[in-house]
């Protein structure tokens, strides 16, 4: 069921859910959390089915807020309020509403949603293409547990990791970070067997790919290593090699669907590592709702060692103990020296 409202509020919206949800006979229970978007009306549609296909894990009240501030003094004087309600199967399996806020409105719009939050649930705040610098400060930032940005999404990727680690408060994440969850699961599984000490690591991918360059900051900072970030054609990210005395520990994913993971000594295997879709980083963003500490500390890492901003070719270097296992292993000692490949320019998102 579908309602329009035009110069609306925030109650006549509530009274309209209630209303669409006893017209088509289905209480409002089983809704696990909030998820509030910010984006505008180009990128709308995609974020909502993006949404939606997510609600079928976890389903939520979706609150797309759509700022229209206006271009001339006129239009920014004037604030009007329209939402468009959806419940029932064009929803999923929650409640959505849109949000189209006009003039001086569009400055306010946490007046607006902190009403329409279910009560006794969390809130999750998502900007899937322009976010604001400081996510935590953020009006509707400050309202939710877990914010979420795409540093794929900038015009400058690597610059906007660096800028999320300057403004890092718990709870926020990255999902060019959740692009590289199989491909840390993945190496930390295979340096879970017996292995030779690893001397330097190379991480593959297109320019400006910042889960690229994620993943090299998480390898050098976990396993106390040189790490080269090394230029490929794509798709997204390419390839993975550590370097032992025995010989390479490889994961590479040429075509961006099927990978084949080589460790020294054991027959070369094939694994399933697609370009995962939208929906499915959200779902994953959505099962935890606590601080993703591992992200911490690599976006800290790399505020310290992500010297190239102008676009040179460089690595992610750091002294310390070398073969430590990957994820949850113990930190190395501080380094001395690092660099990596960076500098501006739109990046090619691994989905």
């Amino acid at each position: 069921m579908r309602i329009d409202l035009t110069d609306t509020t925030s109650s006549k919206i509530n009274a309209g859910l209630i209303e669409a949800r006893r017209a088509i006979g289905t209480p409002a229970v089983g809704m696990v959390l909030t998820l509030v978007i910010v984006t505008d009306e180009g990128s709308a549609y995609d974020a909502l089915k993006a949404a939606h296909e997510a609600s079928k894990e976890h389903p939520s009240r979706i609150l797309v807020v759509i700022k229209r501030p206006g271009r001339s003094p006129r239009d920014r004087a004037m604030a009007r309020l329209d939402a468009e309600v959806v419940v029932g199967d064009e929803a999923g399996t929650g409640e959505t509403v849109v949000l189209r806020m006009h003039g001086e409105l569009a400055n306010h719009a946490e007046s607006v949603v902190l009403p329409l939050l279910l009560p006794d649930a969390p809130a999750v705040c998502w900007w899937p293409d322009k976010a604001p610098e400081h996510a935590a400060e953020d009006p509707l930032g400050r309202l939710a547990a877990r914010r979420i940005t795409d540093s794929a999404a900038a015009e400058d990727p690597v610059g906007s990791i660096v800028l999320r680690a300057k403004t890092y408060a718990p709870g926020d994440t990255d999902l060019a970070w959740t692009r590289i969850t199989p491909w840390r699961s993945m190496l930390a599984a295979a340096l879970d067997q017996k292995h030779h000490k690893i001397e330097r690591a190379a991480v593959e991918g297109e320019a400006y790919n910042p889960s690229a360059e994620l993943l090299a900051l998480w390898l050098s900072d976990r396993l106390g290593v040189p790490v080269e970030r090394k230029v490929s054609s794509g798709p997204g990210l390419t390839a993975v090699r550590l370097f032992t005395s025995e010989g390479d520990i490889c994961l590479d994913r040429p075509e961006g669907g099927l990978a084949e993971l080589a460790v020294p000594g054991q027959p070369d295997r094939h694994v399933a590592l697609k370009r995962r879709e939208t929906s499915e980083l959200i779902a994953e963003e959505l099962r935890r709702l606590d601080p993703d500490d591992i992200y911490r500390a690599t976006v800290k890492f790399g505020l310290k060692h992500l010297l190239n901003s102008d676009g040179s070719s460089g690595s992610v270097a750091k002294s310390g103990k070398a073969g430590e296992p990957a994820e949850g292993a113990s930190k190395a000692a501080p380094a001395k020296k690092a660099a990596s490949n960076s500098g501006s320019g739109k990046a090619a998102a691994e989905k």
